[in-house]
């Protein structure tokens, strides 16, 4: 599983093959088989796996606080994950199949992007009604916010990922998090480095 998230992370779905999946696993293409039916059912699990650690699946189990919340923006704005110095996040299962033709992996995708509203949206609500947010506990300005962050997070992450200047990069990851930071009503830090995370 760990060597498919990885190569999936990397590469996406249509690009990795069987073979390359097994062989980075040192185990037979025969071996597969015996786990799984398919490409697409293996990438399934992959994805509900790497889900279920992934920072925003994280978030639901911390406290209600803005510090956890800023936490997930500035360490998923993070240039070094980008670039796969550290290893890839497990949302970047995610980034190489936006706009896939096919069935299943859309799918799993829409599965994906309304569990991680969800869990915004739970901690947004319970914010907002604790009044640590510049926003009313309103369902429909909770749904907007949401779907800004997250829009901002997965748009911000696949345009860096698809160009070359490290520089630029950094620039974009920069510009979503002040535009997250500051829709919640948080001041960024002003000696951290742009999309290097850092934030109060």
């Amino acid at each position: 599983m760990q060597s498919a998230t990885e190569l999936f992370c990397r590469h996406g779905f249509d690009r990795v093959s069987i073979d390359q999946i097994m062989h980075l696993a040192r185990m037979t293409r025969g071996a597969f088989y015996a786990y799984f039916e398919s490409k697409e059912a293996l990438y399934n699990e992959s994805v509900h796996a790497t889900l279920r650690r992934s920072r925003v699946a994280r978030l639901a189990k911390a406290p209600f606080s803005i510090k956890h919340l800023t936490a997930l923006v500035t360490d998923y704005l993070n240039l070094c994950d980008l670039q796969h110095a550290n290893a890839p996040g497990p949302e970047a299962v995610l980034f190489n199949e936006i706009g896939s033709e096919h069935a299943e992996i859309r799918q799993v995708y829409e599965e994906a992007y309304a569990r991680m509203r969800k869990i915004l949206e739970t901690r947004l609500t319970a914010l907002a009604r604790l009044g640590r947010l510049p926003f009313a506990a309103d369902r429909d300005i909770i749904a907007q916010k949401a779907r800004a962050i997250l829009a901002s997070l997965v748009g911000a992450v696949a345009i860096a990922k698809s160009i070359s200047q490290e520089d630029e990069q950094r620039e974009i990851l920069a510009a979503a998090q002040r535009q997250i930071l500051e829709m919640l009503g948080v001041e960024e830090d002003a000696g951290a480095q742009p999309g290097s995370g850092a934030a109060r």
